[in-house]
């Protein structure tokens, strides 16, 4: 297995993708991750990021860590087309935001 294997994830009632990222750009929903991380970069980081991708390769699931802690998390839904439908943006201890598009 390659350190750069995709790693399956099971959620709920759908298999997901994890994968790793070093940062995000961008300030529109969904954030676009760029930069991916193999295993033995991840063991350097302080910070990174996790995405789950579902069977169309859409990004459901964002989190960032730091110091292997949660620090934010962002829940996407999207329309049949592929348009983000609904995020759900999580930060620390708030209450959630939920924002949806048309």
């Amino acid at each position: 297995m390659s350190a750069h294997a995709d790693e399956q994830t099971v959620t709920g009632d759908a298999a997901l993708v994890r994968r790793h990222f070093a940062s995000y750009t961008g300030v529109r929903l969904p954030l676009k991750l760029i930069t991916p991380l193999d295993d033995a970069e991840l063991e350097r980081r302080i910070t990174f990021f996790r995405g789950y991708f579902d069977a169309c390769d859409q990004l459901v699931t964002i989190e960032k860590v730091v110091y292997g802690e949660i620090e934010f998390t962002h829940h996407y839904a999207y329309h049949d087309d592929g348009r983000i439908k609904r995020a759900a943006l999580h930060q620390d201890d708030e209450e959630p935001r939920i924002l949806s598009f048309d």
